[in-house]
């Protein structure tokens, strides 16, 4: 029998708090021998799970996942023998339908290890003291940060031979260089130790090259992408101050100063002089990737954390494919052909520095852009924001005397409940002192309005409320949900009106998260849906009618964009159905081309939030079809993106797909049929042969009869549905 919400809520809450165990943002880690220490609800989840296989004998950790009811049991067989022990294989068994899935690891080349192996067990553990100081002395080394890149076998290896370290058994190796060129050894380094860069054997030698950093400064007469995306969030709404950490040629700083706001600038090598100050906002951009030293990186981002009022701007650069080419490897970056350095950040990867080092829960913008905010209140209030979709104060049908009296006062309030879902409480409005004197009370000035409206539009935009509440605490409860303390009045009054009370709507979050894992759910939705594209495997529809779908689908994609961002302008999203994966693909001349190419995709992998950038040929990309299906009816050129389609698959020329899905296909269909494409029409071509021509008119009018007999006989059908 499968687990309850209520109960795998339980089990959740349970693990987050767990003193026992490695805490991971969706999992908690325990060794088996810690089980009995486990709080007694976590100790009967996991004997079901057992249970439900005997493959379980042998089992070194359990991971305990937070985000759905599923346990894995990963085999280490020399967990107490190997400092870093490598994946021998692993178990997942899923506690709803106590279906098992198994994972050989033997025979990889690069398998799995594990780091911190004192966190999974208990302090009697045997062995503790052993696994913990060797931690302390990576730590103090710098070999565990990033840990996103030491996760395999090969990695570590790397990442030792870069330090010049070698572990044997459970004792930390450091080499030094002499100076006559031979090797010393180093054992177990104190922490006082001094750390000195060195090699280890079989690794090519070469002195770290005099880093340039200030060439890395760019010079633009445009605001940053940083900057530019903190006033179209709506950070400088205000006559906030700006200060830009690390400014280089100060372009922000000047920009900003233009637009009549406080502004000012430090860099270490164009402003030296200039005062570090405290600030409302402030900008650390492309800065900490900049910087091959890991101490002044971290050095770096305290700093302008420390100057920060209200909001930090954090940007670095992120890994895209092939970025990589033609450069050196160095460190946990690379040296460009100019000589400044470059750390390329996974998105994932950013977040986790950044709220390791400022111990807060960042916000992703963008690719490689996150705010922080100081407020925890006004970060929330940001969070739920991004989930708001756009709601249109119903008309007014009936303007009745009465009415047209008071259309004027009640105006504020239609517009307060077109954004709230709801009825202001005292002093929520700046006119209630006007409309209560009139009228008493909201309700019966509400009343009113819905006389000369239809209630129904009113049922329709709290109900749109509802759901982006709902979709929003679904989506914190990847990160840390916040208490009901933790909201803006605003928020909670939301809640109650719209809920009950904030427990009630959490408990429906949740359930709708519950609900996320069936992939065929999913796909359905998708095939229901009334605005988007099927493609194979997929679901795709544009970023603007992105909200009006189901909230469902919507919680599907905020999964990836809540913790990564998306793709900065991105035109269309797209839903994987045979796996866990949204894509964002941009292609930026949507609007004015009829046929539009691909630039550039940004996958994420749901399961690990592995995210892969690509960009396309430019000589012949993949192209779009039917514009007209991925947009809802009201966008702009709607009309004329329809009736380009409609005639293209009167001509015939969307049946091949496969062969049009590029640019030079599509060209050379247009070319067989005898066909021009200019500003979203068709024209045959003037030089066209003659017979050739009154065949493919001959084939066009006969899919134009077909098609009208086709609609014909669907509203006629539709006709007898109704009777």
């Amino acid at each position: 029998m499968g687990f309850s919400i209520e109960q795998f809520n339980d089990v959740s809450l349970k693990c987050q708090s767990s003193a026992i165990g490695k805490h991971l943002p969706n999992a908690l880690y325990v060794h088996c021998s810690a089980l009995p220490a486990l709080d007694r609800a976590l100790q009967d989840y996991e004997q079901h799970a057992r249970g439900a296989t005997p493959q379980t004998k042998g089992a070194t950790l359990i991971k305990f996942n937070t985000n759905k009811p599923t346990l894995s049991y990963l085999f280490y067989p020399d967990f107490d023998k190997e400092p870093h022990p490598a994946l021998q294989a692993s178990l997942v068994v899923d506690l709803q339908t106590l279906e098992t899935q198994y994972r050989d690891y033997s025979t990889s080349e690069n398998p799995p290890i594990l780091h911190r192996k004192e966190t999974f067990v208990t302090k009697d553990y045997d062995g503790y003291k052993q696994f913990a100081d060797l931690t302390r002395q990576e730590e103090d080394l710098g070999l565990l940060e990033n840990s996103r890149f030491i996760g395999t076998r090969q990695q570590w290896l790397q990442r030792l031979a870069f330090h010049n370290v070698e572990i044997q058994g459970h004792e930390l190796i450091q080499y030094q260089e002499t100076g006559d060129g031979t090797e010393e050894k180093e054992a177990s380094p104190s922490k006082d130790t001094p750390i000195s860069k060195t090699y280890s054997p079989g690794v090519t030698l070469y002195s770290p090259p005099e880093i340039e950093r200030h060439k890395a400064a760019l010079a633009r007469k445009t605001l940053s992408r940083p900057v530019r995306a903190a006033i179209e969030a709506g950070l400088f709404e205000s006559k906030e101050t700006f200060f830009d950490y690390g400014c280089g040629y100060g372009v922000d700083v000047e920009q900003m100063a233009g637009e009549d706001y406080e502004s000012s600038g430090w860099d270490p090598y164009y402003r030296p002089d200039d005062p570090l100050i405290a600030a409302d906002i402030v900008n650390l951009g492309y800065v900490i990737n900049v910087i091959e030293d890991t101490g002044e990186r971290r050095e770096a981002l305290v700093k302008a954390w420390d100057l920060t009022r209200q909001v930090l701007i954090v940007s670095a650069q992120v890994l895209i494919r092939d970025s990589l080419s033609g450069q050196i490897a160095y460190g946990d970056g690379i040296i460009t052909r100019r000589n400044t350095f470059q750390k390329y950040y996974e998105q994932e990867e950013l977040k986790t520095y950044i709220d390791q080092v400022l111990a807060v829960d960042s916000i992703p913008v963008g690719l490689g852009i996150y705010f922080v905010f100081r407020d925890e209140v006004r970060a929330e209030a940001f969070r739920a924001s991004r989930f708001r979709s756009r709601a249109t104060t119903p008309r007014v049908r009936d303007r009745a005397r009465q009415f047209e009296d008071y259309e004027v006062m009640l105006d504020p309030l239609m517009t307060f409940v077109t954004e709230r879902g709801r009825l202001p409480i005292r002093r929520e409005l700046s006119q209630e002192s006007e409309i209560l004197g009139e009228f008493g009370n909201y309700r019966r000035a509400f009343k009113l309005i819905v006389q000369a409206t239809d209630e129904e539009e009113w049922d329709a935009i709290a109900e749109k409320r509802r759901q982006d509440i709902t979709l929003y605490l679904a989506l914190s409860h990847f990160g840390k949900r916040p208490k009901a303390s933790e909201l803006t009045q605003q928020m909670r009054e939301d809640c109650k009106a719209l809920f009950g009370s904030y427990k009630k709507a959490c408990l429906l979050a949740d359930m709708m998260l519950f609900s996320l894992s069936d992939l065929e759910n999913i796909t359905d939705l998708c095939q229901m849906s009334s605005v988007g594209k099927q493609w194979r495997n997929s679901f795709v529809v544009h970023i603007s009618a992105l909200e009006t779908l189901d909230p469902l689908l919507r919680l599907y994609e905020g999964c990836a964009s809540r913790t990564i961002g998306r793709l900065e302008s991105v035109t269309l999203v797209k839903f994987h159905l045979n796996r866990p994966q949204i894509s964002y693909l941009f292609y930026p001349h949507f609007d004015d081309e009829p046929h539009p190419a691909l630039q550039t995709s940004m996958h994420v992998d749901l399961r690990d939030l592995e995210v892969v950038y690509q960009e396309y040929d430019s000589d012949n990309p993949p192209i779009l079809h039917e514009k007209d299906a991925f947009v809802l009816p009201d966008y702009p050129n709607y009309d004329k993106f329809a009736k380009l389609t409609q005639q293209e698959r009167d001509r015939g020329l969307l049946e091949n797909r496969s062969a049009i899905r590029h640019q030079r296909g599509w060209l050379q269909c247009l070319e067989e049929n005898c066909i021009t494409l200019t500003n979203h029409r068709l024209f045959w071509q003037k030089d066209a042969d003659p017979y050739k021509l009154k065949v493919l008119r001959s084939a066009m009018e006969t899919r134009r009869r077909q098609r009208k007999a086709k609609e014909k006989k669907r509203i006629a059908e539709s006709r007898n549905e109704g009777e």
